[in-house]
C-alpha cells in the first residue's frame, strides 16, 4: 500500500501574506520593544530639548536677520518683541560669496584647515613616538606615564594661563631664548606668532590623549608578529611599517577622526589665549563667537550660520572619511 503526500496547494496572490505597512512594523517593534524604547526615551528627550531644539532653532535664526537690536528682550519691567525679519539664504550667501567674504570666511577657513591638519599630525606622530616609548620595559615606565598624561589632567584653562605666562615679552620662554642668544618673538602679538603660539599650547593639550590611545593599540598587538618578522630578518622600519602601523589602523582611524572634530571645533585653547584679539589667528568657531558675542550689535543669524557651516563641513568630512576607511579595508 502507497500513501501520497497531498500536493500543496498553488499560492495564489490572495494568499500570500502581504508585507506588514510601516506603521504596522512600529507598532509590532514596540509591543516587541517596549522595555527598550522605555529606556533609551529619557536620552532621547534630553537630546532633543539640549541638542535638537537649539540647533533647529539656531537654522531658524540662518534664515533671519536677528541681531541684539532687533531680538525679544527684556528691559527692567518692558518686555520689547522681536522684529526680525526672513531673509531666507542671504547671510550664506554675504558668507561664502558676499564683499567681505575672504576676510570673514574664506581666510579663516583656509587658517583652521592649517591648524586642524598641522595639531592632529603633530598630535598623532608625537603620541606614537611616546607611545612607543612606554611600550617598552623601561625603569620608572609608570612614573613617565603619569608625568605625560598631567596635560590632559590639568584643567585647561589652568594650562593655557599658565602658557600666557610663559609666552609674555618677559616670560620664561622668551628669557631662555634671549639667555642662548636667540631672538625673542612676540608671541601674543605678532600674527604668524600668535598662530604658532596656539599651535604649540593645542599640542601640548592633545598629544596625552593620543598616547594613552595609541598605547593601549600597541599593546593589543601579538608580540610573535614581531619575533616572526625579526627571524625573517626585517628590519626595525620594516616591523614599524608592517606590524605596527597595520595593529594600530583601527585605533588610529578612530582617534584621527576624533582629533580632527575635537580640533577643528577648538574653542577654548584659542579664546583663553588671545581672547577677542589676534584676529588673524581665530579659527572659525572662535569667529563665529565674536560675531554673535564680541561686537556690538551681536549679529545673532549670521554666527548660527557659522555654525550650521562648520556642522555641514565635518559631516562631509565625515562621510568621505568613513567612505575612504571602507575602501581601504576592502583593499587589503
Amino acid at each position: 500500500m502507497t500513501l501520497t503526500a497531498p500536493a500543496p496547494a498553488a499560492e495564489t496572490p490572495r494568499s500570500r501574506r502581504r508585507a506588514p505597512r510601516p506603521v504596522q512594523r512600529v507598532r509590532d517593534s514596540y509591543r516587541r520593544y517596549w522595555y527598550a524604547y522605555a529606556m533609551v526615551a529619557p536620552v532621547v528627550i534630553v537630546l532633543g530639548v539640549l541638542v535638537g531644539y537649539p540647533l533647529a532653532r539656531g537654522f531658524y535664526l540662518t534664515l533671519t536677520d536677528a541681531n541684539s537690536l532687533n531680538s525679544a528682550r527684556t528691559i527692567g519691567v518692558n518686555t520689547i518683541d522681536a522684529t526680525y525679519k526672513f531673509i531666507g539664504l542671504d547671510n550664506y550667501a554675504e558668507i561664502l560669496w558676499g564683499p567681505a567674504a575672504y576676510d570673514r570666511f574664506w581666510s579663516h577657513f583656509v587658517w583652521t584647515i592649517v591648524w586642524t591638519v598641522t595639531c592632529v599630525v603633530l598630535h598623532y606622530v608625537i603620541g606614537l613616538g611616546l607611545a612607543m616609548l612606554l611600550n617598552q620595559r623601561l625603569r620608572g615606565r609608570v612614573a613617565y606615564r603619569l608625568l605625560l598624561i598631567l596635560p590632559w589632567a590639568v584643567p585647561t584653562f589652568v594650562t593655557v594661563f599658565a602658557w600666557r605666562i610663559m609666552l609674555a615679552d618677559a616670560g620664561v620662554i622668551n628669557t631662555m631664548l634671549d639667555t642662548i642668544g636667540l631672538a625673542q618673538p612676540s608671541w601674543l602679538e605678532d600674527p604668524t606668532w600668535q598662530r604658532t603660539a596656539a599651535i604649540m599650547v593645542n599640542t601640548w593639550c592633545g598629544v596625552p590623549f593620543m598616547m594613552l590611545s595609541l598605547l593601549g593599540g600597541l599593546q593589543s598587538i601579538d608580540e610573535n608578529l614581531y619575533e616572526a618578522a625579526e627571524i625573517d630578518g626585517a628590519s626595525a622600519w620594516q616591523r614599524f611599517r608592517h606590524v605596527t602601523l597595520p595593529g594600530l589602523s583601527s585605533v588610529s582611524s578612530t582617534v584621527v577622526l576624533l582629533g580632527v572634530i575635537w580640533t577643528f571645533n577648538q574653542f577654548a585653547i584659542i579664546f583663553l589665549l588671545f581672547g577677542n584679539t589676534a584676529p588673524d589667528a581665530q579659527i572659525l568657531v572662535t569667529w563665529a563667537y565674536r560675531l554673535g558675542f564680541g561686537q556690538q550689535p551681536r549679529d545673532f543669524a549670521m554666527s548660527a550660520a557659522y555654525g550650521v557651516l562648520l556642522l555641514a563641513i565635518l559631516i562631509v568630512f565625515t562621510s568621505f572619511y568613513y567612505r575612504w576607511l571602507k575602501r581601504n579595508d576592502q583593499l587589503a
